[in-house]
């Protein structure tokens, strides 16, 4: 009997276009049941052999063209994953909002209700995307 999350994930990959596969629903699993943001590296480490690296690589680039997870830059230029919400979509993230990095748990979280600020460029220039990544200690490790 299929549980609630693995519902869940059925049919986001089907509203976002996805085959569903094993693979994807394993790795979809993962962000549905944790609040922050994986890596690559997190995401090998709970599925264990399960998946090669090039499996979990490309799943997690579809997912990112689908608009079902965004990519969050870090100091030391590897790239975590998180969940998107809802209005994001196959080519257009709208994930516009901080990313806060914990520096003694080193979790990464989307500080969904707090919006990045408007930056004001010279004429000539377009903003497509806006990242702010701000580290601190989080409520956890407080």
């Amino acid at each position: 009997m299929a549980t609630a999350r693995q519902k869940e994930s059925v049919e986001l990959l089907k509203a976002h276009g996805l085959s569903v596969t094993g693979g994807r629903k394993d790795i979809l699993n993962l962000f549905l049941s944790r609040k922050g943001a994986l890596a690559h590296a997190d995401i090998e480490k709970k599925l264990g052999t399960l998946y090669d690296r090039v499996t979990i690589y490309r799943t997690l680039q579809s997912f990112v063209d689908k608009g079902l997870i965004h990519s969050i830059p870090t100091k030391d230029n590897s790239i975590r994953y998180a969940l998107c919400k809802d209005e994001c979509a196959s080519g257009h993230h709208h994930d516009h909002h901080i990313h806060f990095v914990c520096k003694r748990c080193n979790h990464t979280y989307c500080l969904d209700e707090v919006a990045t600020p408007s930056v004001k460029l010279p004429k000539g220039y377009t903003v497509n995307q806006v990242e702010m990544v701000v580290s601190g200690v989080c409520q956890s490790c407080q």
